[in-house]
């Protein structure tokens, strides 16, 4: 599909309501052609308005208004003007007429009844004119109307002079002057008017007061506001008003508007909405055939772009300020951006928009008429079809038809109910059966068929969710959701355990069940789930494989968004999506800077959206154990330099912008080797010579804890583990480089040194980082006394070995002689014996390519180090896989690693000849 820009067209004017204008007085062509010649986007409007000072204002606004139409007329017609300057240049204009019209009357009113008062600030009072509709969006057609809101801080009354004129409650003052903003903006006089006005958007409707205080709109949207009007108040814009109470109004709009959750639910509603507007326009082209196409309203017509683009505003715009814009144009390009849809949609909607307001533009141009719809004289649809570069009618409604056809298919891909079918085919009826537990056979009998390999306890499970009182008080809506959610699902289970040949029946009905029962109040989830079945497929594929993947999702539903579609879960695309991630993670705490709680809000749903895509990616086996650890450390890392730059601007008495402070990985962070729910081993170092230094970074790093282990409605980030500093728990929390290169000179205990072994700069300042891998170089090749060294790692070990009793027949992979901890002590040990004549062994290359590599220098015999280096990996993929099924405990039956913890055991022997 390709657009077609509208070809020149002779020099006679098309329009009848231009013919008409320039009929009646043969000296308009002269200001015509001048205005003609410029770009109407940057038209200077309030110098055209002075063209003509010797007539009132009313008069000059209407004459301009004409002047300006004609000349749109001329300029787009001719190709000369685009739809960006036609709506730019009538956005801008209305708002010019709304402001120079408020202020003249303000100016009226004060004078007779004077300057309206706060009751409370003490504050002259200025009304706020919200502009609505495409008007706010600055994408005004040229013979629309404006849909307007007025709106006035506080009560109070007018302060009046020595005339003696009465004094008005403000409400009363504001409610006359809107009256008169009316009328000069809409009244019909020999010059016509200036625009139409509707106030039928404001609360409560024409039902309600012509204004409204701050206080009343407030109390409005929180208690009455319905749906239909949160995808109205998405374009609200403020075209005059104090920018105090411009904001603060804001800060009332906006929570009701962009909920702080994903709101799925908002699909229903405008589902329910593009209804009811439909079956207007189905019944007005029943009664007037005449009328039909309706490009605004009509089947894949404009309303149905404009619902696409909103409805990703409504669902996200509370997590992701930047979907917050008004212009319709601007949000579908930024829904390519955010990939909510693909380029190529988002291009052919943009064409498909571009070519629909053209044409409505056209239909509006023959008579300044606001039409919307084919005019019914064949004459007339041929004009329309020339003014569109088209050569005649059936032309036009081919290219009509086929931009149409476009938008219907992708307003239906998201707004079709797509819970009509759900679970049609082998369902159970909970609502009917699962409430009376007499029913439990039929159940049973039910699931069997569906292949449960016990459908007995299956039946039970379902049964006592169903009773559970916490589902019994849903609402309707929500327990008839839930119950085509149920229904969908059990083939869908049994589908899973089958191909994956992984988990039973019970166990997956189990967990999802808790799931359910966890998000059943947040109709948004199940919302989710309903309008994008494929996403309850996924979280069933994936709580069948992975205990740990239920009760994280349970934990944190808000991670379905990361199973609507497949974007980003290519393994090889994670690292290079991570700087992306980290950009918009930045742009979301700056957006949110000086609200704490927030930021620390962000970095959780942040931190946990990217382990859950990782997650994802390791359940469908695109992950080895050591590449998922890679991301899983490299995504710390981030989020702790995120954490530290944060936490440093909260703290008042901070002494310089950028602090000279670093954060020193340890242990698993320190190795790469980070798992799911692994702590962080950390110490702090700094180096700053300012008095303030000391206590300042002492905060910081207090603030820091703080910052990764707070429990908040979103979570956690990480547990922090200090014990490694200097002196340990009795040590100062940080130390400067100087004092931390002393102490692991002189004071550091051989286990410290063996800890250093797998330390790496993380996070901070870098060249602190360069100081510190420089002694910790230093350090791991200082040559030692190898009885010495061998009797401490040995005794260290054994008290590991006391601390964790084998009380089981299972074997820890950790904690069991000839497991983990076994071979991370021989390299550390063998890494400090060597060291100072192999400074290649101080790399922190990880454990199994540090094995090999003292294969290769004949340090240990090279099939024992490959062979440990081998069982180091695969024990390490069997502890993945046995936390990834919620175990605490890597345990597992001894035969599973009996050879591997063999060849441990023979390369523990030769290193200390125990």
């Amino acid at each position: 599909m390709t657009h077609t820009s509208p070809a020149p067209i002779v020099p006679d004017p098309v329009s009848r309501f231009q013919q008409r204008w320039l009929a009646a007085d043969p000296a308009r062509a002269v200001q015509l052609e001048a205005l003609s010649r410029l770009s109407l986007a940057r038209l200077d409007v309030g110098a055209a308005l002075d063209a003509e000072p010797d007539l009132p204002l009313n008069r000059r606004m209407r004459r301009l208004r004409n002047l300006l139409i004609c000349a749109i007329i001329e300029r787009d017609l001719s190709g000369r003007a685009d739809l960006d300057e036609v709506v730019s240049a009538m956005s801008r204009f209305a708002d010019f007429a709304v402001q120079t019209h408020l202020a003249a009357l303000m100016d009226e009113l004060t004078a007779i009844h004077g300057m309206p008062i706060g009751a409370e600030s003490g504050r002259p009072q200025q009304m706020m004119v919200l502009a609505m509709g495409k008007h706010g969006g600055g994408e005004l057609n040229v013979s629309s109307d404006i849909d307007l809101i007025f709106v006035y801080p506080e009560d109070g009354d007018t302060r009046i002079d020595a005339s003696g004129q009465r004094s008005l409650s403000n409400h009363e003052f504001f409610v006359r002057l809107g009256r008169k903003l009316i009328a000069a903006l809409s009244e019909v006089t020999e010059d016509g008017f200036t625009f139409r006005v509707d106030m039928a958007l404001r609360p409560n409707g024409k039902s309600g007061p012509l204004v409204a205080s701050l206080n009343m709109v407030e109390d409005y949207l929180i208690v009455q506001g319905r749906e239909w009007e949160r995808y109205a108040w998405v374009k609200a814009r403020a075209v005059t008003g104090d920018p105090v109470d411009i904001a603060a109004l804001d800060a009332i709009v906006r929570p009701f508007v962009y909920r702080r959750y994903l709101d799925f639910g908002v699909i229903d509603a405008i589902r329910t909405m593009h209804a009811q507007i439909r079956a207007e326009v189905n019944r007005q082209e029943r009664l007037h055939p005449e009328r039909s196409h309706n490009v605004k309203l009509g089947r894949g017509g404009i309303r149905e772009i404009e619902f696409l683009a909103q409805v990703f505003q409504l669902i996200r715009g509370g997590r992701d300020p930047a979907l917050r814009t008004r212009s319709t144009r601007a949000t579908l390009r930024l829904l390519a951006e955010r990939e909510l849809l693909s380029s190529e949609v988002v291009d052919q909607l943009l064409e498909a928009y571009t070519f629909l307001r053209n044409l409505e533009h056209r239909l509006q141009y023959l008579d300044d008429a606001q039409t919307h719809t084919l005019p019914a004289a064949p004459q007339d649809r041929a004009t329309v079809a020339h003014m569109m570069g088209l050569p005649d009618e059936a032309a036009l409604l081919a290219e009509l038809d086929a931009r149409r056809v476009f938008v219907a298919q992708q307003f239906d891909a998201i707004f079709a109910d797509k819970s009509a079918g759900a679970g049609a085919s082998n369902a159970v009826d909970p609502g009917a059966s699962l409430t009376d537990p007499d029913n439990r056979d039929a159940i049973a009998d039910r699931l069997a068929s569906l292949g449960f390999d016990a459908p007995g306890p299956s039946a039970d499970r379902l049964i006592a969710t169903w009773q559970a009182p916490r589902l019994q008080t849903l609402p309707e809506a929500s327990r008839n959701r839930l119950v085509a959610l149920v229904n969908a699902a059990l083939p869908q289970i049994a589908a899973a355990v089958a191909e994956a040949r992984l988990g039973s029946h019970t166990a997956t009905l189990g967990r999802l069940l808790d799931f359910f029962e966890a998000i059943a109040r947040r109709s948004a989830y199940l919302s989710l789930l309903t309008e994008y079945p494929h996403t309850l497929e996924r979280v069933i594929r994936m709580i069948n494989a992975s205990g740990w993947a239920a009760t994280f999702l349970t934990q944190h539903p808000i991670l379905l968004d990361e199973l609507l579609d497949d974007r980003g879960n290519a393994a090889a695309s994670w690292s290079d999506d991570l700087p992306a991630f980290a950009a918009s993670l930045a742009r979301q705490l700056d957006a949110a800077e000086g609200d704490t709680e927030r930021q620390l809000d962000i970095l959780r749903e942040a931190h946990h959206a990217q382990l859950f895509r990782l997650l994802a990616l390791d359940l469908a086996g695109e992950l080895s154990v050591e590449r998922l650890a890679d991301h899983l450390s490299a995504l710390a890392d981030l989020i702790v330099a995120e954490t530290v730059q944060r936490a440093w601007r909260t703290i008042a008495t901070r002494h310089r912008d950028t602090p000279r402070f670093a954060v020193i990985a340890y242990g698993k962070l320190g190795g790469k080797e980070l798992g799911y729910v692994s702590d962080l081993d950390v110490i702090f170092l700094f180096d700053d010579d300012d008095d303030m230094a000391p206590s300042n970074y002492a905060k910081l790093a207090q603030r820091f804890i703080t910052w990764m282990t707070t429990h908040t409605p979103a979570g956690i980030l990480f547990d922090i583990d200090t014990a490694l500093r200097p002196d340990g728990a009795s040590g100062m929390l940080v130390s400067s480089i100087n004092a931390f290169e002393r102490y692991q000179r002189a004071s550091a205990w051989i286990w410290e040194h063996q800890a250093l072994t797998r330390a790496r700069f993380c996070a901070g300042d870098a060249d602190i980082g360069t100081r510190f891998e420089a002694i910790r170089e230093q350090v791991l090749r200082q040559r030692r006394n190898p009885d010495t060294l061998r009797d401490e790692v040995v005794k260290m070990r054994q008290r590991m070995h006391e601390a964790h009793p084998q009380r089981s027949d299972s074997f820890d992979l950790k904690q069991d002689a000839g497991g983990m901890i076994d071979i991370e002590f021989i390299v550390q040990y063998l890494v400090l014996l060597h060291a100072a004549d192999y400074p290649r062994l101080t790399a922190n290359a990880g454990n199994i390519a540090l094995l090999r590599l003292c294969g290769e220098l004949g340090l240990v015999d090279p099939g024992l180090a490959a062979g440990a280096a081998d069982a180091y990996r695969a024990m390490r993929k069997l502890q993945h896989q046995v936390r990834l099924q919620g175990q605490e405990n890597a345990r597992v039956a001894p035969e599973l690693v009996a050879q591997h913890a063999t060849t441990v055991a023979q390369l523990w022997h030769r290193c200390f000849n125990a």
